[in-house]
């Protein structure tokens, strides 16, 4: 055992004996997994889902050369990556909301991949089919985290069994119950609700919708009102309605009443051009609500011997394009860290000296950005 702190001992981290807990088995969780795999230590990822296919994994993310796609090199998966990514996908669009025109158009060129776009569902697979079977332990949600005296932390799951750990990484998104243990700070909502919806088989069954979006991305702005739609793989088109709103702006009807929130969004929409509000009028009829959190900026912790965060747990911010790309980053480089350094502790200290300030600087940038998310500017703010 090496001494850490005055009060507490740490476990050397470069040997498969170190017991290393990640909960949440979302992008970040995996790619933490598959490096600390790839050097030999021992992970078990704990999810609280039932299984891989308990709920549909989200959108198309564009994964960035100098972040994510770092991160997928040094998972020793760029290549399986590049091989179901979409670099037409990078493609940006606006459209005029009163007269439907396209009023910017911005399309890769043919050797840009500086961000293609994968489906989320998609990417989550790749990772999970590269981890060693039996490494995700399925319907185990986790109730709390306990740092101990001597530099480990206890794991309780919420049937009341625990499990002492070396290390216990918290990636477990948003409402994170690993980051209780650290900071007990819970995210804010922001003011801005995105209202998520679907095309399926868009270029057959909505042409006109698919014209819009083509590609890559398309948004329409006005007023503090906006519509973006985003190309996924297989003729799918994901759209979102996003608008300044209070928390409890559907309070009047539940979100299973289709019909009930088409109509609140068409009228919240009005004046649009009736092409455009074909995405709200015409889509596939399931609606998602999905108010935006944030944290706190900064958002930080003291450095605690057998518990860290990574990925949205760590820093929940506006969805810019980033935050996919910076919890597999953030994944790939605490796992390297523990694999390469002395101690536990001193993989923590390093990986947080280097990921703090970092998603920091860039989650100030987002915060930024979201004030420009819903502005009548022509570029598009979202990614």
């Amino acid at each position: 055992m090496n001494t850490s702190t005055s009060n507490t001992t740490s476990t050397s981290c470069n040997t498969s004996t170190t017991k290393i807990a990640v909960v949440g088995a979302g992008l970040g969780g995996l790619a933490c997994a598959r490096v600390l795999q790839l050097h030999g230590l021992d992970v078990t990822v704990f999810e609280q889902e039932a299984s891989a296919d308990a709920r549909p994994q989200g959108g198309t993310l564009d994964m960035h050369g100098d972040t994510g796609q770092v991160a997928l090199r040094t998972a020793g998966l760029h290549e399986t990556w590049r091989a179901l990514a979409r670099p037409e996908g990078q493609q940006m669009r606006a459209i005029d909301p009163l007269s439907a025109d396209v009023v910017m158009d911005e399309i890769p060129a043919e050797d840009d991949e500086f961000k293609p776009e994968i489906d989320r569902g998609q990417l989550r697979g790749l990772l999970l089919d590269s981890l060693s079977p039996g490494t995700v332990r399925w319907d185990r949600a986790t109730r709390d985290v306990t740092p101990l005296p001597d530099g480990t932390a206890r794991l309780r799951f919420t049937d009341g069994v625990t499990e002492d750990f070396d290390l216990v990484i918290g990636a477990d998104g948003a409402w994170s119950r690993v980051r209780q243990a650290l900071t007990g700070v819970r995210p804010e909502y922001s003011g801005v609700a995105f209202v998520e919806f679907g095309l399926d088989d868009a270029d057959r069954r909505h042409p006109a919708l698919a014209a819009f979006t083509d590609q890559g991305t398309m948004v329409a702005k006005t007023g503090g009102n906006a519509i973006f739609a985003q190309r996924n793989s297989n003729g799918h088109i994901r759209g979102y309605a996003v608008f300044h709103a209070p928390e409890d702006w559907h309070a009047g009807f539940a979100f299973a009443d289709t019909a009930a929130v088409r109509a609140t969004l068409l009228e919240r929409y009005a004046g649009w051009h009736p092409d455009l509000l074909g995405f709200l009028r015409d889509n596939d009829g399931e609606f998602t609500h999905r108010p935006l959190y944030v944290l706190p900026v900064p958002h930080a912790w003291t450095s605690t011997p057998g518990v860290t965060l990574l990925g949205d747990a760590a820093h929940l911010m506006p969805p810019l394009g980033v935050g996919a790309n910076l919890a597999m980053l953030d994944g790939t480089e605490l796992a390297t860290a523990l694999a390469t350094s002395p101690t536990v502790a001193d993989a923590i200290r390093v990986y947080e000296a280097r990921m703090l300030p970092r998603s920091i600087e860039t989650a100030a940038a987002c915060q930024e950005g979201l004030v420009h998310l819903l502005s009548d500017e022509v570029r598009p703010a979202a990614a």
